[in-house]
């Protein structure tokens, strides 16, 4: 099983240039673990990308049916007091915002404090390098 950021999701969903690289990871353990918002990320990131002209109605209908595909396989770490205060904590250390704390915050939480035996699937830059720092094994 490995953690994955709403970025990664995403990516996965469209054709990106890492799109390849992320189902390689896939392919290699089908057990996702996502956080509690990631599908409404997922939808918002797809929204916005049609708004700007990058998707279609049809790609942002084709990424949507991905998303809750993949959702109906994969684990969500639930939102609660313990991803709260892990988040809160997360902010301290790391120079991210809310969102990104939470993703993280609920990565911790599905680690169980042993983030070192852990895989975190992540695009994003700040996330990366923090998730790294918490002792994560990030990819790709």
């Amino acid at each position: 099983m490995k953690f994955w950021d709403t970025s990664a999701v995403v990516a996965l969903c469209l054709r990106e240039t890492q799109t390849s690289l992320l189902r390689n990871v896939v392919d290699d353990d089908e057990a996702l673990v996502v956080w509690w918002q990631t599908p409404v990320e997922c939808q918002s990131t797809f929204a916005r990308l049609r708004r700007d002209d990058v998707l279609t109605r049809a790609q942002e209908d084709q990424a949507r049916q991905v998303v809750t595909q993949l959702a109906e396989g994969w684990t969500e770490v639930q939102p609660g007091r313990k991803v709260r205060d892990l988040a809160a904590r997360v902010l301290l250390l790391h120079q991210l915002h809310a969102g990104e704390a939470l993703q993280l915050a609920a990565g911790l939480l599905w680690a169980d404090g042993r983030a070192a035996r852990h895989r975190f699937v992540c695009l994003d830059k700040r996330l990366r390098e923090s998730a790294e720092r918490e002792g994560f094994e990030v990819l790709p």
